[in-house]
């Protein structure tokens, strides 16, 4: 293909990224029909030219040459509306050796169908939590989990996201013969500061998702106000309980509504939140997380929550440092954190973030305990890219009543891609 023709087409594809180009070269004159197009792919930097300033459009175009344009779009591609990516893409297919041998990996390609992304995660898990006889004795699990998600651009404006996942008990007989879809969700964007997510979606509460980290049913209206940031939504948390554990409706019913504004300030990470539950569930929470980095690699952090609707204003807690940061492409890094946790009945919802949850004590419908504290050390290893060894280990356990608990500790293998 003449080379002239071949950069006209690759205008029409990024009509739209640049505003006003002038000419870089002296044989494209105004009055060729291709001159808008060369000066704008040139002033994008899609284009060069050769070192006597000329462009040579009536010479064929090579493969690789085309690849090196297709290269330079691709760095472009957060520019371009879902049309002109859903374009570049096939171009990256069809010239997938050249740009290989260009040394461009083209990771969004090959996860890529039309406008859909695809990526996911896995998980091999030892795990402990206490039996349910009250004892405080551990019970052991292995279980594995995969996840598939997928991501289609519907438009410049919006994404739809869904989550398939499959979870595996190796200790069972039996494991459940179905895969379900564990998240599903839709995201208009509104400008560049202003987006609505409806459906069922993830949802991480403080700094530390001590207090809840699990799938929320609902709307959430987010805006972005320069560093902060301001969430409102109403609906339903999915697991957990909202207020008193001891009601019966409470674990199928945690409808509620949520304010939270949340940023950073130089090297400070923070969070403020407000939960309130509908009537019947007495919870009112009031929330508020920080972490802190001190450089070197330390951070301090922290969560804070309290019921004012349950009687006694129970609240929960927790304070760590940590050290280090584990990063899923560099093998060989780490962190490793230490943190003290402190959970009433009443305050503590029970779908936290960790592998093991001594706190789960104080959630259990008609479960003597009102109270548990204890330490919870976690690390971090980079096995490989995008292999991550994590470990948890929760120590001295102590609630209110006269249980002697076990220690736990949990061990998984945590994959990427």
């Amino acid at each position: 293909m003449k080379k002239i023709l071949a950069l006209a087409a690759i205008a029409a594809l990024t009509a739209g990224v640049s505003a006003y180009a002038a000419n870089p070269f002296s044989d494209v004159t105004p009055d060729d029909w291709a001159y808008q197009a060369v000066s704008d792919l040139s002033d994008q930097g899609v284009v060069e030219g050769y070192p006597d300033g000329t462009f040579k459009g009536e010479r064929n175009m090579t493969r690789y040459e085309l690849a090196q344009i297709i290269a330079r779009l691709m760095a472009k591609e957060d520019q371009l509306n879902a049309e002109q990516r859903a374009t570049l893409d096939k171009l990256a297919g069809e010239y997938a050796d050249e740009l290989a041998n260009l040394g461009v990996r083209v990771s969004n390609l090959e996860k890529k169908v039309g406008n859909i992304a695809w990526s996911g995660n896995a998980r091999m898990r030892f795990n402990q939590s206490y039996k349910d006889d009250g004892s405080g004795d551990a019970k052991d699990k292995w279980d594995g989990r995969m996840k598939i998600i997928a991501k289609a651009q519907v438009n410049d404006s919006t994404t739809v996201t869904g989550r398939l996942r499959y979870d595996m008990n190796f200790k069972a007989a039996d494991n459940p013969d179905h895969v379900w879809m564990e998240e599903l969700k839709v995201n208009h964007q509104f400008g560049d500061n202003f987006g609505v997510t409806l459906g069922r979606q993830d949802l991480f509460l403080g700094q530390t998702g001590t207090e809840f980290d699990d799938e929320f049913d609902g709307a959430i209206a987010t805006a972005a106000l320069g560093k902060v940031n301001v969430d409102l939504g109403y609906g339903r948390l999915i697991a957990g309980h909202l207020g008193d554990p001891s009601k019966e409706d409470t674990k199928n019913d945690n409808e509620m509504f949520l304010g939270r504004v949340y940023g950073d300030a130089g090297r400070i990470s923070y969070d403020v939140e407000y939960l309130d539950g509908k009537d019947s569930l007495d919870a009112r929470l009031f929330g508020a997380g920080l972490t802190a980095r001190l450089g070197g690699d330390f951070n301090v952090f922290g969560d804070y929550y309290k019921n004012t609707e349950y009687k006694g204003d129970p609240y929960t807690w927790t304070a760590g440092l940590g050290y280090g940061h584990a990063d899923w492409k560099k093998p060989g890094t780490w962190d490793l954190s230490a943190q003290y946790l402190h959970a009433e009945k009443g305050s503590f919802i029970d779908d936290a973030t960790y592998n093991v949850v001594p706190a789960s004590v104080v959630d259990t419908d008609g479960g003597s305990a009102s109270v548990a504290k204890y330490w919870l050390a976690q690390g971090d290893v980079i096995l490989q890219k995008n292999v991550k060894l994590h470990a948890e280990y929760a120590f001295d356990v102590k609630t209110d009543t006269d249980t002697d608990y076990d220690d736990l500790w949990s061990v998984s293998l945590n994959y990427i891609f």
